[in-house]
């Protein structure tokens, strides 16, 4: 097994703790088109591993957009910010919903929204439709 391998136990831990949910935007697996995926908070390449601490269940859209990073740069002030590490952070300490906006309330929380593109036009019509039938978060 290589280091980046997720056994199928740890997989399964992952996604029963998140209880389905992606750990980044909160949409749960069964309204989502795609699979959702085991993401390395911290890449393997950056020489993290794969163990539970270092891992969270993340939707499709949420994995592609934060690919390995794990920091990024804060448009308004050039610094740079770590992401939403969410085996070290609460949600809510980060986080707040504006209708079906996602808004950063913390530095980190509004980097990792715009790096993961949280409130992307197809993105914001899915969470409206799942909050009007009451089905998000």
């Amino acid at each position: 097994m290589s280091s980046n391998s997720i056994s199928t136990e740890l997989r399964k831990l992952v996604i029963n703790r998140a209880s389905g949910r992606c750990e980044y935007c909160l949409i749960h697996s069964c309204f989502s088109i795609y699979t959702h995926e085991v993401d390395h908070i911290i890449a393997v390449k950056h020489g993290s591993e794969t163990v539970e601490e270092n891992l969270a269940l993340s939707c499709l859209s949420c994995n592609r957009h934060k690919g390995s990073d794990f920091a990024t740069i804060d448009a308004a002030t050039g610094e740079i910010v770590p992401l939403f590490n969410p085996r070290r952070q609460i949600w809510d300490e980060h986080f707040y919903f504006e209708g079906a906006r996602i808004k950063g309330k913390t530095q980190i929380g509004q980097a990792t929204a715009r790096l993961l593109q949280f409130n992307l036009p197809n993105r914001l019509l899915q969470r409206q439709a799942l909050i009007s039938q009451q089905k998000y978060p």
